[in-house]
């Protein structure tokens, strides 16, 4: 397996001081959240995305995919949602990452308004990511938080350029065990996201194989020799504990599950 974590647990942290963390503990990679918070975001001028890949570079490490915020299946113009979307491809194509993460964002739209939606952008969109040598990865969450629901729009896209961001908390939470999630899923699936939470009440994070999700059955599904990125929600629970001194038992603790041994 190949191992990432993402920059969510490290809210407005130099990409250096990432990357080098990544480095020293074992990660192949990092997921950049994109928000003006942060180093790297689509308004980022383009010296400073070549500053960033040369970091990231310099560091031995890679960007595995771009965290953004749009939402696919939201109602409203297609337009606005489709400039983001293509915003996001050009800064995964500039810092050489392969995925591009989207949220459904469908709200409480019926199912049939939000998958129209989000199948016709992704349609409109995929042509573009491809040519980028960039994936749209929808995720798992909020309105589409089952594999089942992603799967249902993404059949219908039935594209290169588009495929699937599994986090396990919301495929949990939507009631799936995580065979079934992997089975449906299917080819779409790009990388699965892993953290660990006390309970479907309390979602602070928590350190890895500490809390209730079916982790080590995650991995098992996962794609032999795929990755596996670590997303520490600390931006949202700011009084959970810094992620630096649990990275190295967290790298440890993956690397023992996919290897089938319990954690």
């Amino acid at each position: 397996m190949k191992y990432a974590f993402s920059t969510l647990g490290l809210p407005g942290t130099p990409l250096d001081r990432s990357a080098a963390l990544a480095a020293s503990h074992g990660f192949d990679a990092l997921e950049l959240r994109a928000h003006p918070e942060e180093p790297l975001h689509p308004g980022t001028p383009t010296a400073e995305r070549a500053a960033g890949l040369r970091t990231l570079t310099a560091a031995g490490v890679t960007a595995l995919g771009i965290a953004g915020y749009a939402r696919v299946a939201a109602p409203g113009e297609d337009e606005p949602v489709l400039a983001e979307l293509r915003g996001l491809v050009r800064l995964a194509a500039d810092l050489e990452a392969p995925y591009v993460r989207v949220f459904p964002g469908g709200g409480d739209q019926p199912e049939a308004a939000a998958d129209a939606h989000a199948v016709r952008r992704l349609l409109a969109a995929s042509p573009f990511a491809e040519r980028h040598g960039v994936r749209i990865l929808l995720e798992t969450h909020d309105s589409h938080r089952t594999a089942a629901a992603a799967a249902r729009v993404l059949d219908a896209v039935a594209h290169p350029g588009a495929g699937a961001l599994w986090d396990v908390l919301h495929t949990w939470l939507g009631g799936e065990s995580p065979a079934e999630s992997r089975r449906t899923l299917g080819p779409h699936l790009g990388y699965v996201q892993v953290k660990d939470v006390a309970s479907a009440q309390e979602l602070t994070p928590l350190a890895l194989g500490a809390g209730v999700l079916p982790l080590a059955e995650a991995v098992m599904a996962a794609p032999p020799g795929g990755w596996l990125c670590w997303e520490y929600e600390k931006r949202w629970y700011p009084d959970a504990a810094e992620l630096p001194g649990q990275l190295a038992r967290g790298r440890e603790y993956l690397e023992r599950l996919a290897a089938g041994r319990p954690g």
